[in-house]
């Protein structure tokens, strides 16, 4: 099986953007496009790899950059640096990530240089929280590049999103109406008054342990039905958030091989 896999740049509204793009060499083109979206490490290895999976499935796969400014990363998110702050991250317990204090403590132990980049590095990465609309505008400008582009050129395209993502995911779904459809593993999910934006169908993959945004998905779902969209979800007993992230310590295996034919099925579905 021979994959096609290359960073693309291009240009909307005067700002430049960056694409990891995958599809089979041998796939007649255009085809129709799986846009996945990274969760808040960026468009890593692991983001990349699942970019490759559904190019494999015959998609053409689009992961795009939400980190690059004008085409290119800012210092202190290089891959390099992310992968850095990874690293120190999950050698914590998940409540000190956001705990100032203990995040401290655990920097007192890095050499100097190291301390102030991971400092940097973890300030910059998280208030992309805080950018979800900044973010969301170049998945907007993704999707109407797409429609052009001589590999996707009059097929159809849905979104993918993995915790930040996920949310990501919800919100184009929620503003875009050229979408055919959306997922969201894990990520938070939108209130009554986004809903009423959304025009394709929906699939959620949740944690039965992720209490902080599973606990949210019936409201969600109710609120869906009452709007009159299409939502279906599972919650897998025993997962936790990231569940579907094979490099990390929550990796559930049976939970990402279900939501993974699940979610081939619903694209396929969809994109027809």
């Amino acid at each position: 099986m021979s994959l096609k896999t290359e960073w693309i740049t291009f240009e909307q509204d005067g700002s430049k953007h960056r694409l990891y793009t995958a599809r089979l060499e041998r796939a007649k083109t255009p085809l129709p496009v799986v846009i996945v979206i990274q969760e808040i490490w960026g468009t890593d290895a692991h983001i990349r790899d699942v970019t490759e999976r559904f190019a494999k499935a015959g998609f053409l796969a689009v992961a795009p950059d939400l980190y690059a400014v004008n085409g290119d990363r800012p210092a202190s998110m290089t891959d390099e640096r992310i992968e850095q702050i990874k690293a120190f991250l999950e050698a914590l317990p998940p409540p000190s990530w956001h705990d100032a204090e203990a995040r401290e403590a655990a920097l007192a132990n890095q050499p100097e240089k190291a301390r102030e980049e991971l400092r940097a590095t973890y300030a910059d990465v998280f208030a992309n929280l805080k950018r979800l609309p900044q973010l969301l505008e170049t998945l907007q400008a993704t999707v109407s590049y797409l429609e052009g582009y001589e590999l996707s050129k009059g097929q159809k395209a849905v979104s993918i999103g993995y915790c930040m993502g996920g949310a990501l995911s919800l919100m184009l779904a929620a503003s875009e109406p050229r979408l055919a459809g959306a997922a969201v593993y894990y990520g938070h999910l939108l209130g009554k008054e986004q809903i009423a934006g959304i025009q394709c169908p929906v699939v959620g993959f949740f944690g039965e342990l992720d209490g902080r945004i599973t606990s949210h998905v019936p409201e969600f779902a109710a609120a869906m039905q009452e709007a009159g969209k299409s939502f279906t979800y599972e919650i897998y007993d025993g997962a936790h958030h990231a569940f579907f992230n094979d490099t990390r310590g929550a990796y559930h295996a049976a939970a990402s091989r279900d939501a993974w034919q699940k979610t081939l099925a619903f694209f396929t579905r969809v994109l027809a």
